[in-house]
């Protein structure tokens, strides 16, 4: 008979097989009175077969002290009871240890034949022993054929038959026990796989929240201050020289910069609207990522129909930028507010790539319209050596941000460096309903 880790003591508790120090109590008091009684049985049966009684009586002690080991051997136990039964020996040793191998993970057909050679031989045993007795008593009771076996297979099947059932009970009830375990075991590994898993999730999401709000800084201001940053380089050179051009880029310098701080207050206005008053610190970030594409979103913001103003803006920075548009766009809002706004910031950061990059070079931005997609492509040549370079710092984020946005529309997005010396960059977006 086994126990569970969770009836068990400490491992440091273990003696030998046993898994409870009361286990040890248990099973050294059973064997004590087992021993006791195959003892004063041993002195019974060698009176009656003339063999000295200290023998009879040493025999049996040593026999019924077998019951010690009934949880590490228990088919030893139970054959050790079938050989004594014969002499009149073991009776308690037989009943434990028929319910020890009962409850058990001995095999079952194990189970089935020494229960059944216990129950023979108990019953050959329990046979002659009232036949002895009724011969013994023939004048005053004269018993049919059938009596005897009768009766011997009821005394059998009183001694052997509870013991096994219960046995069977109890192995049965452990090994559910222990399903039932192993099973919480189970449960409680995958629940803290789903928890470490959703941490990992929510930490990714995080991390996306982080480089959204990023590209969507990005976005909103480097344009602009890109521009502010030709124009003041622009105007420094001609200020002596051109007063009118001067003062007409000074103008331009300072509308740019109020469109850049407008479009930055209203992101950072959408981001403070979404947050909860009692507690900011608390809020979650992945809830303000979510505040930014939804007000975007809300907002719609630049698209397609602004790409125009967008080069617009870049010629007046002194940069040669040819627009061609092939296809037909089809009525307002024939695309979804996102693909308007992806398609509108990869023509914006390319155009504010080349005037970090490549200054005075001449630019050809293509939009065509394919029905089930939108491709854009903005190509520069050569820089202009004559151009002054403004010295607009790069982080390298530009064309990062331009494939994760077409990227996360299901399109596909190229960059590279022209045979002509230049770069260019292009996309296509597939158009879905919103």
């Amino acid at each position: 008979m086994t126990a569970t880790g969770a009836d068990r003591d400490a491992p440091g508790a273990r003696t030998w097989w046993w898994g409870r120090r009361r286990s040890v109590v248990l099973d050294g008091g059973l064997a004590l009175v087992s021993a006791v009684e195959c003892a004063a049985e041993g002195v019974s049966f060698a009176g009656r077969a003339g063999g000295p009684e200290a023998l009879g009586a040493l025999l049996g002690f040593l026999v019924g002290s077998v019951l010690l080991v009934r949880r590490r051997w228990p088919i030893t136990v139970v054959l050790v009871s079938i050989a004594v039964a014969p002499a009149e020996m073991g009776f308690l040793m037989g009943i434990v240890g028929l319910y020890t191998l009962a409850a058990s993970e001995v095999p079952r057909r194990y189970t089935a034949v020494l229960a059944g050679m216990a129950t023979v031989a108990v019953f050959v045993v329990t046979a002659v022993e009232m036949r002895r007795d009724i011969a013994a008593q023939a004048d005053d009771f004269d018993p049919s054929t059938w009596y005897v076996p009768v009766m011997a297979l009821f005394m059998t099947l009183g001694l052997n038959a509870p013991p096994v059932l219960f046995g069977l009970y109890i192995g049965a009830r452990r090994r559910l026990m222990e399903s039932l375990r192993e099973r919480a075991d189970s449960l409680e590994q995958e629940l803290s796989l789903l928890a470490d898993r959703a941490e990992q999730r929510a930490q990714w999401a995080r991390q996306e929240e982080r480089r959204r709000i990023a590209r969507e800084m990005h976005d909103v201001v480097a344009h602009r201050v890109s521009l502010m940053v030709v124009h003041a380089a622009a105007l420094q050179a001609v200020a002596l020289k051109d007063p009118q051009k001067a003062v007409r880029n000074a103008a331009l310098v300072g509308d740019m910069g109020r469109q850049a701080l407008t479009e930055l207050r209203e992101m950072l206005g959408v981001l403070r609207e979404e947050a909860v008053p009692a507690a900011p610190a608390a809020v979650p970030l992945a809830a303000v990522g979510r505040a930014a594409a939804a007000a975007a979103e809300a907002a719609a913001g630049p698209g397609l129909d602004a790409v125009e103003g967008l080069c617009e803006e870049s010629r007046l920075a002194g940069a040669a930028v040819e627009l061609v548009v092939l296809g037909e766009a089809g009525e307002s809002g024939a695309y979804p507010p996102e693909v308007e706004r992806t398609a509108y910031r990869v023509v914006q950061e390319a155009l504010t790539n080349v005037h970090k990059h490549a200054p005075g070079a001449a630019v050809v931005v293509r939009l065509a319209h394919r029905g089930g997609e939108v491709a854009m492509q903005v190509e520069n040549g050569p820089s202009d050596a004559g151009a002054a370079d403004a010295g607009l710092p790069s982080g390298g984020n530009g064309l990062v941000g331009m494939k994760e946005r077409v990227s996360r529309l299901g399109g596909v997005f190229v960059s590279g460096p022209t045979d002509a010396g230049g770069f260019k960059v292009s996309a296509v977006i597939p158009v879905r309903e919103s």
